[in-house]
């Protein structure tokens, strides 16, 4: 007897097993209430409680008034208006629910005690309980300890003038301390520091920019010492493992990360994979089938097998330790047992709208997580979609196991595609192949890692001996998000945020609609392969990204530089590394830069040393090139460090070192000397080069600051200066000498800046100084990577119209 391991493995067709009859139509009952449920309380994330409240009422009302037309009481409706009367009850009364819960949460975030403390960016003393585990905060500074999120709740807090608040509000904790790491959720503390306000959108009341190190009150739960002490021979198991495999592994079995390389981390991402790097539904789903295969196999009966199951999802839970996250992905694969235990495959979809339903009145901030959108989705594209792609392709004659491989992928994709792009701006073409071949090997690995987390406590070289089987399926994992990520037509663009997830949701669901009728569906299979054809060889010859004739591009990589000057096909000189060695990789990637001739780190700040080492990742590297001065010493070590891992030498450029590669020409303008007791020494002993790439000329100003540029245009001919590209330095800051830039007369001034950053980056009157001059100004933090290109019309410039960073702090 063949058994199912989810609710996307039950036949959704009446008749015989082949699905030769028609779909049964879906159990939408509950699906009005949940959807009301939880738009309600995203909405309700963004107001306060006293309109969230309002909006509830206003529904109540609504749905007695519906109810009692419904009854007779109030006229007599007819059979359709009856039916469609009940619907709109089921969505009146999700909303008041929705709403009351989300504004019972909002009264405690928004309370008036609380809430004057964080606008006087209060210190306080605080007594705290952990919520989840603290995780770094991707793209912090390299070479000094990350800055961890906590996700705590208050219990107390002391205030300057000695008041107390006792509030169950949450607050998170941005703590630089290592001594952070190690806490476990469930776990109490004590700390100090200052409140700030939380950026909203979610339940957080305030933000704790922590001082030092927590003080911890007791020791955590059984359950979570338990847990703790499985994931800690997990990552003893897959230690003396390659770094990727050895990585990934813990993060594909327990959600923990922190081992897993940033090169396969983004290679994930752009292959749609990145659902594998934590703990979700199917997990759970694996899990669980695994255990209810063998009960079957060992011929126990449905009941057993679903209470067997059951056992193995709380074993499950506690290993990688019940917070939100987890419950929630738990909850997500529980689905398919409820529906099993009832002997109603249909009862899927019922349970997966009580599931939200439950989850959102529980904890309304779940309506605005990301994470939560995506499980429910491809839960939901799981039922609703894949049973009837499995069957018609089963249909016409695919092989039973290949059509289900090929529907489920398919169908969780699809329905995750809207949220995708909303929060990528990009469409992904790769992702269905990709995790159609990741298929085989998530089973496995996911099954043998855990048993080597379970075995790790009593017998430490069995775990590393099973954690070695396990490396091989994860190893795959790698490969086929490494060679996806590298295909030139993974991503396609599309408009981020929300106008594009709904832009997309809508033309989704009209094709699904519009497919049913099979004249239709032919029409769109054969428009599709077409626009595949006809696009696939313009993308693969003549890509948008990088522009076809460009001479210098300034990458998107956050509150950093990243310069690069095209040498030839996959090689290209670079300036500067930024502050991220996984934003620094992207950026050459992009642009398909596979040699570096020479790498230049114009001074040794973060910003422009700390990605020196995705500069190195995957590629070769001849030179690096950097300054005399060699403050400060963080930004020097990674510079020198990473060269010598890979053999490269390092050469302290004096002003006139001359460079001749391709069509580039580098010469070394300054500084012209030592400068001491400046503003800012480092930045005013940048490296400032000239360049001529395509007979176009290019200044990069690295950091220079007035004394350095009032230094160069006092010693330099007025020649020398002049140029037609001008990479402006400081990210634009205000520390500009206004005849330096008056004796450059840039056509396009680039200033690479992060989003967000709160150094007042770029200063509002330099950017109109150079406007003046007629200079077309490009910032970063707006139009994303920027090139300059060169044509037989003269300068021109393209974007790709997005931060691909993100923020910067």
């Amino acid at each position: 007897m063949r058994a199912e391991t989810s609710a996307a493995r039950t036949d959704s067709s009446t008749g015989d097993v082949g699905g030769t009859a028609h779909a049964a139509p879906l159990d939408l009952r509950l699906a009005g209430l949940a959807v009301a449920a939880w738009l309600t309380a995203l909405a309700g994330l963004h107001l306060d409680a006293r309109r969230t409240l309002l909006v509830a009422a206003v529904a109540a009302s609504l749905a007695g008034t519906v109810t009692l037309h419904l009854l007779g009481l109030v006229g007599r409706p007819g059979p359709a208006a009856r039916r469609l009367g009940w619907i709109a009850v089921a969505i009146l009364i999700g909303v008041v629910c929705g709403g009351a819960a989300t504004s019972a949460r909002l009264t405690v975030r928004d309370a008036a005690p609380l809430r004057v403390l964080v606008d006087e960016r209060a210190r306080v003393s605080i007594e705290l309980l952990v919520r989840d585990d603290p995780r770094p905060v991707r793209g912090g500074i390299v070479g000094r300890p990350p800055t961890l999120l906590v996700p705590t709740r208050l219990v107390t807090l002391t205030g300057p003038q000695g008041q107390r608040i006792t509030a169950p509000a949450r607050v998170l904790v941005l703590a630089d301390d290592p001594a952070w790491r190690g806490l476990l959720p469930g776990q109490r503390l004590s700390a100090e520091g200052r409140l700030a306000a939380p950026r909203g959108g979610d339940l957080t009341g305030a933000v704790l920019m922590a001082r030092g190190a927590p003080v911890r009150l007791g020791a955590p739960s059984a359950l979570q010492r338990a847990a703790g002490r499985l994931r800690a021979g997990l990552q003893r198991a897959c230690a003396p493992l390659p770094d990727d495999p050895g990585g990934l592994l813990p993060g594909l079995v327990v959600g923990d990360t922190s081992r897993l390389p940033d090169t396969v981390e983004e290679d994930f991402r752009a292959t749609g994979m990145t659902h594998l790097n934590a703990v979700s539904g199917s997990n759970v789903a694996i899990i669980t089938g695994a255990v209810l295969l063998l009960a079957r196999w060992a011929r126990a009966g449905p009941a057993l097998a679903v209470g067997l199951s059951g056992l193995a999802l709380v074993g499950f839970v506690i290993l990688v330790r019940p917070s939100p996250s987890v419950v929630r992905a738990a909850t997500m694969g529980a689905i398919g047992l409820a529906a099993l235990a009832a002997g109603r495959p249909r009862a899927a979809v019922p349970a997966l709208s009580a599931a939200v339903a439950v989850l959102v009145l529980v904890d309304p901030a779940l309506a605005g997580d990301a994470g939560f959108a995506l499980s429910v989705l491809a839960t939901g594209g799981l039922l609703a979609l894949a049973p009837g792609w499995r069957d018609g392709l089963r249909r016409r004659g695919v092989p039973p196991g290949a059509a289900e491989a090929l529907a489920v992928p398919a169908a969780a994709q699809l329905a995750c595609a809207p949220v995708i792009a909303g929060l990528t701006g990009t469409i992904s073409l790769v992702a269905v192949p990709a995790n159609l071949l990741a298929v085989p090997a998530i089973a496995p690995a996911t099954v043998l890692g855990v048993a080597a987390a379970i075995i790790s406590p009593i017998w430490p070289a069995g775990a590393e001996s099973v954690a070695w089987l396990a490396h091989w399926p994860a190893w795959w994992l790698v490969l086929v998000a490494r060679y996806g990520a590298r295909l030139p037509v993974g991503n396609l663009p599309w408009p981020g945020g929300v106008s594009g997830a709904l832009l997309l949701a809508g033309l989704t669901v009209a094709l699904l609609v519009a497919a049913r009728r099979p004249l239709v569906r032919r029409l769109v299979a054969v428009c599709a392969v077409a626009a595949m054809l006809g696009s696939l060889p313009v993308r693969l010859i003549a890509s948008g990204w990088p522009p076809k004739g460009w001479v210098v591009t300034a990458c998107a990589v956050g509150q950093g530089d990243t310069l690069l000057l095209p040498v030839a096909s996959g090689r290209a000189v670079v300036v500067d590394a930024g502050p991220d060695p996984a934003a620094a990789d992207a950026c050459l990637r992009r642009l398909g830069v596979r040699r570096v001739p020479l790498l230049v780190i114009s001074h040794f700040h973060v910003d422009h040393a700390g990605g020196v080492a995705g500069i190195f990742r995957g590629r070769r590297v001849d030179t690096v090139l950097i300054p005399q001065w060699s403050e400060p010493a963080v930004g020097r070590d990674l510079v020198r460090d990473a060269a010598a891992a890979h053999d490269v030498s390092v050469v302290p450029a004096p002003a006139g070192w001359r460079y001749r590669a391709g069509a580039v020409e580098l010469t070394v303008l300054g500084p012209p000397h030592p400068m001491r007791g400046t503003r800012s020494d480092p930045n005013n002993n940048s490296l400032v080069l000239r360049a001529t790439v395509d007979r176009v000329r290019i200044l990069l100003t690295g950091d220079a600051e007035i004394e350095e540029q009032r230094e160069l245009r006092e010693r330099l001919s007025p020649d020398l200066l002049r140029a037609d590209v001008l990479k402006v330095a400081h990210h634009g800051s205000a520390y500009q000498d206004p005849a330096f830039l008056d004796a450059v007369r840039p056509a396009v001034a680039l200033v690479p800046v992060g989003a967000g950053n709160t150094y007042g980056h770029p200063d509002e009157a330099v950017l109109a100084r150079l406007a003046r001059g007629g200079a077309r100004v490009l910032r970063t933090d707006i139009g994303g990577d920027v090139a300059v290109v060169r044509s037989p019309r003269g300068l021109g410039v393209v974007s790709t119209g997005v931060d691909r960073a993100g923020p910067s702090r």
